[in-house]
């Protein structure tokens, strides 16, 4: 048997006065997923385990048939292997995001504007990396 899996990951977000207080999933036509809900099996499950970070790195463990409790140790590891690292036994990896912060005067600080400094490439990150490595 073959099984079709569809994470909505962040499909929840938040209702945005331009949407008409909408979610952009409330908002956003979507045949497809409603093919597939209509013939398919649908359902609900808790996929990260109580007192684990809410994350994706978490929960695809999870779908996964893995035990976030037993296996999950960070993100960085798992990016790591996406992009076909292998990681030793007694190996660290670390991880970071790239952000967009904008100095505010009125709080004398800087706020960060963007999560992922404009959702640059990874030709532009790998060279803003080695730039400060």
């Amino acid at each position: 048997m073959k099984y079709v899996v569809i994470v909505g990951d962040g499909m929840a977000d938040k209702p945005l006065a331009e949407l008409g207080g909408k979610t952009p999933l409330q908002k956003a036509r979507t045949p497809n997923m409603d093919k597939l809900a209509q013939e398919g099996r649908i359902g609900r499950v808790r996929t990260v385990p109580e007192g684990m970070p809410p994350g994706s790195d978490v929960a695809n463990l999870s779908i996964l048939g893995y035990d976030p409790g037993e296996y999950y140790s960070g993100r960085a590891p798992l990016e790591a292997a996406s992009i076909g690292i292998e990681l030793e036994a007694d190996d660290v990896a670390y991880r970071c995001n790239l952000v967009t912060l904008k100095f505010n005067k009125e709080k004398n600080r800087a706020i960060m504007e963007d999560y992922s400094s404009g959702h640059i490439t990874t030709e532009e990150a790998r060279s803003l990396i080695a730039d400060v490595g």
